[in-house]
């Protein structure tokens, strides 16, 4: 294989899946997308008609590029040299990749994500930055998203301190929805710039809209390069010709995930190059909150090593994304064909090619979603968890204690005998860790989950929180109820205070307690859906007690 390309091996699955691919054409599903039909996926239309403008973002951010070039160019003559995008879920996971991706370039601001409510993280990342030289993006596309909205009030006081009234809300740009409560702050407190997204598009399918390309140009992407690449993927993809032999890689990549899911390989693991493995963890948002509803979903697995054949069920389908010069991964891949996986091997040219595999993925999840009968668009499990953790923040603030929850003895004897009792044929496993996300906590966490898929045979996944509450906690509550969820949470020995009211230094909560509290509205929220979970808490010193894990 050479150049941008996909390769599909489908084991014993052909017949399926070629059929699968005449029935879009003969009902001429890509057609009806393209027309906004809402019944390709449901006979009602909520929540399905106005979410689909992210069909046509590339063509719409064309006219955009000069405007964010310009801001661009603005922020660096006035002497700006970080940006901290301060966001979640689908308005910090693109953002995410095109920093770790394409790293920042000569001259333009470096990119800072924060998506972790861990007292310890914001300080860590506050040391890193002279506030003076650092402009803040708001993002959120309800524009009530409290985990950005207390990331703001507490980076705008820090502003206010240095910059003053009069200045400081030349640090902010804003990136919301026409209307939100995000727009009138943003009025209200003076902010530099405010981007209006199209509001038809949903979050995890804004990658090419502003939430990524806002940060994509003060990092000093070449816009019109990577939305030529999207335009690519897109004109691919508009087709209504679904034939195996033609280049709709979008329809291809979505019937195969759909069919497979229907058949028990619901556990979507994506091997990357090094270069470009950010890109799975945007992959992951968009295919566990899209499918993980009604009862079905498909699993995405990111960030496990891969290994033998031998050492993984029948519930797997692997995708394989890797740029055309790497081939370290080449061997292994071809042995999961040679013993009969689901194999899809997409190769990209550049990096620059990612901007069509975002389209393509959105494109194909939504035609996984039609197979599968759900709507993709939509999230309705993931507000109990939020429900929850705003009980929790609320009797805090009446009563100045959080409510408790169970935890387990920290010890490795009683999660294996937890795990003994809870995994069954078809389970997955789920890594929930409410603690501060430092490379040496996540490898002490991947070295876990690697044990343990290694000793079940089981699917894993490892998530922050509450950032993956914005990625697959819809899933973890909404799927067939595979799960076995395992959670660590640690506290911090200074909690950090979110003011009440940006510019104002009143306080009632502070970030540890929303953590602690989004930690036990999650819980609650998994145990209400009868779902398996045992949680630990790790103290003060949470590296020291996961070691204890690995012994």
């Amino acid at each position: 294989m050479t150049g941008n390309q996909i390769f599909i091996s489908m084991g014993d699955y052909r017949a399926k899946i070629e059929k699968a691919f005449w029935d879009l054409e003969d009902n001429k599903i890509m057609t009806r997308i393209w027309d906004h039909d809402y019944t390709v996926w449901k006979p009602d239309p909520k929540e399905i008609s106005n979410r689909l403008g992210w069909l046509h973002s590339p063509h719409a951010m064309l006219e955009e590029v000069a405007r964010l070039e310009d801001l661009a160019s603005d922020l660096q003559a006035e002497g700006f040299t970080r940006a901290v995008l301060l966001g979640m879920g689908g308005s910090s996971l693109a953002p995410e990749v095109l920093r770790e991706t394409f790293g920042v370039q000569a001259g333009y601001l470096d990119l800072f994500v924060l998506d972790s409510t861990d007292p310890d993280a914001i300080r860590a990342l506050e040391s890193k930055l002279t506030v003076p030289e650092t402009v803040f993006i708001v993002a959120t596309k309800s524009g009530g998203t409290v985990e950005t909205l207390s990331f703001f009030k507490f980076f705008y006081n820090l502003v206010l301190d240095s910059a003053g009234l009069q200045d400081a809300g030349k640090q902010f740009i804003a990136i919301t929805d026409p209307g939100s409560k995000l727009e009138q702050l943003a009025r209200q407190y003076q902010f530099r710039s405010t981007f209006l997204n199209d509001p038809n598009i949903g979050g995890r399918y804004s990658a090419l809209s502003f939430f990524g390309l806002v940060p994509a140009a003060l990092l000093g992407i070449d816009l019109e390069t990577l939305l030529a690449s999207s335009l690519t993927g897109l004109c691919s993809c508009e087709s209504c010709d679904c034939a195996m032999d033609e280049n709709n890689y979008g329809v291809q990549l979505g019937a195969v995930l759909g069919i497979l899911a229907q058949e028990g390989r619901d556990k979507l693991t994506l091997v990357t190059s090094r270069e470009i493995s950010s890109f799975g963890n945007w992959v992951e948002q968009l295919i566990a909150e899209s499918t993980g509803k009604e009862g079905t979903g498909i699993l995405p697995v990111v960030g496990e090593n891969i290994t033998t054949p031998d050492q993984y069920l029948n519930d797997r389908v692997f995708v394989y994304l890797k740029l055309e010069d790497d081939l370290s991964q080449d061997a292994a891949i071809n042995k999961l064909i040679e013993a009969g996986y689901p194999v899809i091997w997409i190769q990209l040219a550049d990096h620059y090619d990612l901007g069509g595999q975002f389209f393509l993925w959105e494109l194909a999840t939504a035609i996984a979603g039609h197979i599968l009968k759900i709507n993709p668009f939509n999230q309705p499990n993931v507000e109990s968890s939020k429900i929850l953790a705003r009980k929790m923040v609320a009797e805090y603030q009446e009563t100045g204690k959080l409510p408790g929850g169970e935890f387990s003895n920290p010890d490795p004897a009683v999660l294996d005998r937890f795990l003994d009792e809870s995994i069954l044929p078809g389970s997955y496993l789920s890594l929930q860790a409410y603690l501060q996300p430092t490379p040496e906590i996540e490898q002490a966490l991947q070295t876990l989950r690697q044990k343990l898929r290694d000793k079940y045979k089981i699917a894993t996944t490892l998530g922050f929180g509450p950032r993956f509450l914005h990625s697959t906690g819809q899933l973890h509550k909404g799927d067939g109820g595979k799960g076995v969820f395992i959670q660590f949470i640690s506290h911090s020995e200074h909690d950090l205070p979110i003011p009440d009211q940006a510019g104002k230094p009143a306080s009632r909560i502070g970030f540890g307690i929303l953590k602690s509290a989004q930690a036990e509205g999650d819980a609650r929220a998994l145990q209400e859906g009868n779902r398996k979970i045992i949680r630990f808490d790790l103290g003060l010193d949470p590296l020291e007690k996961l070691r204890d894990f690995l012994s």
